[in-house]
């Protein structure tokens, strides 16, 4: 295996990690990871990370290289959808400060950091799985 395709496999096993690892803490109770977030998309990135794995372990470049993006892919639309769920729970309420301050205390945690951080590794493995050709020298 290239240098690269471990990068990816860290990056991938970062991903199933990062899926576990708590994402959200509502008003400091209890700990939200993707699966407790909305569980079929949990099992979509989990799926796609051991896919990417897969195709890193057959020497399948193209496997592993389409994973990577669409992981990456979906942890930014997982992020996002956490931002707007957390700013529109409390809109029901017709006190504007009272909602704010319930918003302030939904705290975003370092899972964020292991997926993204898993995500980004793997498509740097992937896109650096390249071949660099050389020009002939004459």
């Amino acid at each position: 295996m290239r240098l690269s395709s471990f990068v990816s496999l860290l990056g991938f096993i970062l991903v199933i990690a990062g899926t576990y690892c708590p994402l959200l803490r509502p008003f400091g109770l209890f700990n939200w990871d993707v699966y407790a977030l909305n569980k079929p998309y949990g099992i979509v990135i989990l799926a796609l990370a051991i896919a990417g794995i897969a195709g890193l372990i057959l020497q399948q470049a193209t496997l592993a290289r389409v994973a990577s993006y669409i992981v990456l892919l979906l942890v930014v639309l997982l992020f996002v959808a956490a931002i707007f769920k957390v700013n529109t729970t409390f809109s029901f309420i017709p006190f504007k400060g009272m909602a704010n301050g319930l918003v302030r205390l939904i705290k975003f945690k370092w899972g964020w950091y292991l997926l993204f951080t898993g995500a980004i590794l793997a498509v740097i493995g992937a896109v650096s799985n390249k071949r660099i050709l050389i020009p002939a020298q004459q």
